[in-house]
């Protein structure tokens, strides 16, 4: 018991004897020659019989309350333990997530680490390419002009020595 429980059931008490002394259930006079009348003998009986009564009745209620407040700490500690259960619960459920999300994300930082340099060289191969086949096309458009040209001197030649051929042939057969 709490000692302002006691102090409580203490004044309680107190206020009760004044109560009964002023109703004139106990008297609050002695006779003369000391002893108590049994009037003042069996009110004091009664007065402590009312007093006990009021005392266990009091007693029984804070035992009730009590037990009352005891049961609902006891809903209060299950209900503790439950929330703590659920938030558990919840915990595992986004942890898993937590821990998959951080490493997709991790794994793509470090794909896109390795993807700067791959296209930074992707784009250098492309520019060689370019160039190589700028250069490619450049000497291939030189060697058509020059199989024109050359078709041109053989034509040509052709027809010089078709011409002088003919020119031979005319000079045979003239010495003929």
């Amino acid at each position: 018991m709490t000692t302002q429980t006691q102090v409580q059931t203490q004044r309680q008490s107190s206020e009760q004897l004044q109560t009964l002394m002023q109703a004139g259930q106990i008297s609050g006079s002695l006779s003369f020659n000391g002893l108590m009348t049994k009037e003042d003998e069996e009110m004091s009986r009664s007065a402590l019989s009312t007093f006990k009564a009021k005392e266990e009745e009091i007693e029984k209620k804070k035992l009730e309350v009590r037990e009352r407040v005891q049961a609902q700490l006891g809903r209060i500690e299950e209900e503790t333990r439950r929330l703590a259960s659920i938030r558990e619960e919840l915990e595992a459920l986004t942890d898993p997530m937590k821990k998959e999300v951080s490493v997709v994300r991790k794994r793509i930082d470090t794909v896109n680490k390795e993807l700067k340099p791959l296209g930074q060289t992707c784009q250098k191969k492309e520019r060689e390419y370019k160039e190589a086949l700028d250069a490619f096309n450049e000497k291939n458009k030189e060697k058509v002009q020059l199989i024109t040209r050359l078709m041109e001197l053989v034509s040509e030649s052709e027809k010089m020595r078709m011409k002088k051929l003919e020119e031979l042939s005319k000079s045979v057969e003239t010495i003929q």
